[in-house]
């Protein structure tokens, strides 16, 4: 997926990477380089270029296939990274390489490019708890093992607070990511029937519920899982101590591989932007109510009860935030705003899993407290928070 360009970075937009059609060739040729392709040494690139003359936005853009077999292009350097070595991330010069058309002209980013990075996207938050559970994994084996002044190091407060927090986020965030990937796949199934036969009204209606659903929660569990995969690798790397600074254990790797997943597919920053829309539209809080009719066992409804009250303390730092009808504030406040509806989105999702199997009831009263204190301090911020103080926050 050869998007980003050297002077591009996050922003497509500004591609310029040029495509034009040669009529005596009767094929599209690119040309100009692309930067931090991962797997740009693959056989088949789908390209980002400016089929469009005289554009200079997202509009000008369309996507390309490209067959190295090909040619026309080159690898003119492999990045040296700090992780995923196992993955080449190539800087590539195409130079009239030839490529075809996928689609309609003008549709690259607007259509394509956004579905194939919302795929992309999820699949980081995979990624992300992938990391997450082989980190923890360590960390746990290792601190059962580990003995200090006669006894295992995980028989220590210090660390066995340190290994619960790890696994009750990674149960968390693991829900939230087949949550996630239930309405893609919902949604994408019901595309798959309407290319055979004509959608009902509920059908269609579940269609648009799911797609929207989908939209908004992507952005979430990137955001969620790849700054909990961090710091889950980081906790990992603590509890390893100075063993986990060396080479020779897994953590090592681990806690490199884990810093690139908050930056590739759209930084932490660029989720929050994509994430913000759900709080202000309301779709999370749509969501959350659905969740609050579940039907829960007894035992667990004082759970339910506290994210009843976390759900009304969202409700306002939001209401706050609108009403002051400044965007640059909603921006400043827009992570706040995102983790405390993630914690609240989490916190059903783990009661439900506790519903289906009482294994789960501990971690899910767990991160409820977690949660309490963690959107506590969020809303405390907001609703204390006078925007004359912005200013002070902006680089001199």
């Amino acid at each position: 997926m050869d998007l980003t360009e050297p002077d591009a970075g996050s922003d497509l937009q500004a591609v310029q990477l040029k495509a034009h059609y040669e009529e005596s060739r009767g094929t599209w040729l690119l040309n100009g380089v692309k930067r931090f392709i991962t797997n740009g040494d693959a056989e088949i690139s789908l390209v980002l270029a400016r089929s469009e003359e005289g554009t200079t936005d997202g509009r000008g853009l369309s996507l390309f296939v490209y067959d190295k077999a090909d040619g026309g292009v080159i690898v003119r350097r492999i990045e040296n990274k700090m992780g995923i070595k196992g993955s080449p991330t190539c800087e590539l010069v195409f130079r009239n390489a030839p490529a075809k058309l996928v689609g309609e002209r003008r549709m690259g980013l607007i259509k394509y490019v956004m579905s194939l990075m919302n795929g992309a996207r999820l699949g980081v938050g995979a990624q992300s708890v992938g990391i997450a559970q082989a980190a923890y994994e360590e960390a746990r084996k290792y601190a059962s093992e580990r003995k200090q002044f006669g006894k295992t190091i995980d028989q220590f407060p210090a660390v066995y607070e340190m290994l619960t927090l790890m696994r009750v986020r990674l149960e968390a965030m693991r829900s939230l990511l087949y949550e996630t990937a239930r309405f893609v796949d919902t949604y994408k199934a019901w595309s798959f029937v309407a290319a055979e036969r004509p959608l009902t009204k509920e059908e269609r209606d579940d269609l648009k519920n799911n797609t929207r659903l989908a939209d908004i929660y992507t952005p979430m569990v990137k955001l969620i899982s790849s700054e909990w995969c961090n710091r889950i690798a980081y906790d990992a790397v603590q509890i390893h101590g100075g063993a986990g600074f060396i080479k020779d254990f897994p953590v090592e790797r681990l806690y490199r591989d884990a810093r690139i997943t908050s930056i590739y597919e759209g930084t932490s920053q660029l989720q929050v932007v994509a994430a913000v829309r759900g709080v202000t539209t309301g779709g999370y809080l749509a969501q959350i109510r659905e969740y609050e009719k579940k039907e829960l066992r007894p035992e667990l409804d004082h759970l339910k009860k506290t994210l009843l009250v976390l759900t009304g303390d969202l409700e306002k730092s939001v209401a706050q935030v609108v009403a002051a009808g400044n965007n640059e504030l909603t921006d400043f406040h827009a992570r706040r705003l995102v983790e405390m509806a993630a914690n609240i989105v989490m916190g059903y999702l783990l009661l439900h899993d506790a519903q289906r199997d009482a294994a789960y009831s501990s971690s899910a009263g767990l991160f409820i407290e977690l949660a309490v204190s963690e959107n506590k301090v969020k809303s405390e911020f907001i609703g204390s928070f006078q925007e004359k103080t912005l200013g002070l926050y902006k680089v001199s």
